[in-house]
C-alpha cells in the first residue's frame, strides 16, 4: 500500500529515492519470486485496467482504442510474458572456463541487480516507452521510479494513479510533473539512468549522470530513412510505407522518416502513396477513427512550418484547433530544405530524389546515424551493401516498425540515435551487472 507520505504527496525526490535505496539494501527485491510477482502484478494491471488507460490515450493523442490496445498495452503485456517464460533460465549462472594454472577451480558469472533505476519517459508512446523498460528493471531485481511524461498529462494521471495499486510501493515510485520535478531527480544518485526522448534533453540527463558516474540508456531519435529500389512492387511498397509512417499521426520514433529513390520511381510512388492514404484512412483521414492527433499545439505549429518543402502529393491539410495534419505526402524535396534539416515526428513524408543505390549510401552516411533504416528492394546485393555500407540502429527489409514487435532483437540506437539497448533478454542485461566468481577450494 502506498505510505502516508505518498498518500500526501508530500514525499520529495530525495526521501523517495532514500526509501527505496533502504529497500533495496534489504535485499527484498532479489528473490525471483519476488521479481515475477511484481511482472505479473504489472501485467494484471494492463490487463484489469487497460480500457481505463486506453481513455487517457486518447485523451492526450487521440489514439483509438484499437491501436492503444495494439501498440501500447497488448505490446508490453507481450514483452511482460517472453520476460516471465524465459526469466528463470536467463538468471542461471553461466560456467567460464578456467585456466590449467587455476586447477581445482570453477568460474562463472551471475547477473546482479544495480539498485535503484530511474526511468524517464516520452509523450509519443506514453504507456509502451514508460512499462517496457520497467519489464526489465524488475526482472533484473531492481528498485525503481518513474517519470511520466507531463505532455500526455491524462496517461500520466492514470499511471500514477494505478500503479502503486498493483506494484510494491517500498520498492517503486512515480514522479509527475516537468522540467522542475526531473532537474529535481537528476540531482539524486541512482544506479542506472534510462531514458527515451530527444538528443537535447539526453545530453542533459548524461550531465547529470555523470555526477554520480551513474550509466546510461538513451534511446534517442533521428531521421530513419527508406531506400526504394527500382524494382521493388510499388503498390506493396506504399501500402507498408503509409501503415509504418503514419501510425500515431507519424509521431514514433522509428516511423520512416523521408524516402531515398530514383526519379522514375518517385513518380510511380507519389502516385501509389496516395491511394495507399485513402486505402487506410478513408477519402478524409479527419474522419478516421484510427488516425491520431498531434500532441499539442507547439508540436503542430512546427509541422506545419515544414509543409511548403515541397510540392504537395496528398494532404496538407490541418487545423490548428483540432491539432489534426492530415497524412501528408512530399515530392520535388530538396536535401537542404526545412523538412530535411531535423526528425519529422509527424504525418509528413517527404520523398528525395538520387540517382541510385551509390547516392543513396553516400546520403544516408552524410548524415547522422540513424535509429532505423528501412529498405525495399528484390536485391541480395542491395541488402548487403544497405547491411555492411551504412550504419544504423536496426535495419527493417521490406516492413518499417517491426524489428520493435520481436523481442529477442535489442532495440537502441548507435551516435545521434542512442546508446545502449533493451527489449527481452537485452532489458535483463541492461539493469543488471554481470558479476565474474571464482571458487578456489582451500583444500
Amino acid at each position: 500500500m502506498p505510505t502516508t507520505a505518498e498518500k500526501t504527496g508530500t514525499e520529495t525526490p530525495a526521501q523517495l529515492v532514500a526509501r527505496l535505496r533502504a529497500t533495496f539494501r534489504t535485499r527484498r527485491t532479489t528473490p525471483p519470486a519476488w521479481r515475477t510477482g511484481q511482472l505479473r502484478q504489472l501485467r494484471a494491471l494492463l490487463t484489469e485496467r487497460g480500457d481505463e488507460i486506453a481513455e487517457a490515450l486518447n485523451a492526450d493523442l487521440g489514439k483509438s482504442r484499437k491501436e492503444a490496445y495494439r501498440t501500447e498495452i497488448d505490446f508490453t503485456v507481450r514483452e511482460i510474458d517472453h520476460t516471465l517464460d524465459h526469466l528463470e533460465k536467463w538468471l542461471l549462472p553461466e560456467p567460464a572456463p578456467v585456466p590449467a594454472a587455476l586447477g581445482g577451480a570453477t568460474a562463472w558469472t551471475v547477473q546482479d541487480p544495480l539498485g535503484l533505476v530511474l526511468v524517464i519517459a516520452p509523450w509519443n508512446y506514453p504507456v509502451q516507452l514508460l512499462l517496457a523498460p520497467v519489464v526489465g528493471a524488475l526482472a533484473a531485481g531492481n528498485c525503481v521510479v518513474v517519470k511520466p511524461s507531463e505532455l500526455a498529462p491524462a496517461t500520466s494521471a492514470t499511471l500514477a494513479r494505478l500503479l502503486p495499486e498493483y506494484l510494491d510501493t517500498d520498492a517503486f515510485g512515480v514522479v509527475e510533473g516537468a522540467v522542475p520535478e526531473t532537474t529535481a531527480l537528476l540531482e539524486q544518485h541512482f544506479d542506472h539512468i534510462f531514458y527515451t526522448g530527444n538528443g537535447a534533453v539526453g545530453r542533459i540527463v548524461m550531465t547529470a549522470a555523470a555526477r554520480n558516474l551513474t550509466p546510461v540508456t538513451l534511446e534517442l531519435g533521428g531521421k530513419s530513412p527508406v531506400f526504394v529500389d527500382r524494382d521493388a512492387d510499388i503498390a506493396v511498397v506504399a501500402g507498408r510505407l503509409v501503415a509504418g509512417k503514419f501510425l500515431n499521426a507519424g509521431q514514433t520514433c522509428v516511423a520512416p522518416d523521408y524516402v531515398l529513390t530514383d526519379p522514375e520511381t518517385s513518380a510511380a510512388l507519389q502516385t501509389a502513396l496516395a491511394k495507399a492514404v485513402e486505402a487506410l484512412f478513408g477519402a478524409d483521414p479527419a474522419q478516421s477513427p484510427e488516425y491520431g492527433r498531434i500532441v499539442n499545439e507547439r508540436h503542430f505549429d512546427r509541422l506545419v512550418g515544414l509543409l511548403d518543402s515541397g510540392r504537395t502529393v496528398t494532404g496538407g491539410a490541418h487545423d490548428r484547433t483540432t491539432k489534426y495534419i492530415a497524412p501528408t505526402v512530399l515530392a520535388d524535396v530538396a536535401p537542404d530544405s526545412p523538412v530535411m534539416r531535423e526528425e519529422i515526428f509527424g504525418p509528413v513524408l517527404p520523398l528525395v530524389e538520387v540517382a541510385g543505390l551509390d547516392e543513396a549510401i553516400a546520403f544516408i552516411n552524410d548524415r547522422d546515424k540513424p535509429l532505423a533504416l528501412y529498405a525495399f528492394t528484390e536485391s541480395a546485393v542491395t541488402r548487403d551493401r544497405l547491411s555492411a555500407e551504412t550504419s544504423s540502429g536496426a535495419l527493417g527489409l521490406g516492413l518499417p516498425l517491426a524489428h520493435l514487435t520481436v523481442s529477442d532483437l535489442p532495440f537502441g540506437g548507435v551516435g545521434e540515435s542512442g546508446m545502449g539497448n533493451y527489449h527481452g533478454r537485452y532489458s535483463l542485461e541492461t539493469f543488471s551487472h554481470r558479476k565474474a566468481v571464482l571458487d578456489k577450494p582451500l583444500g
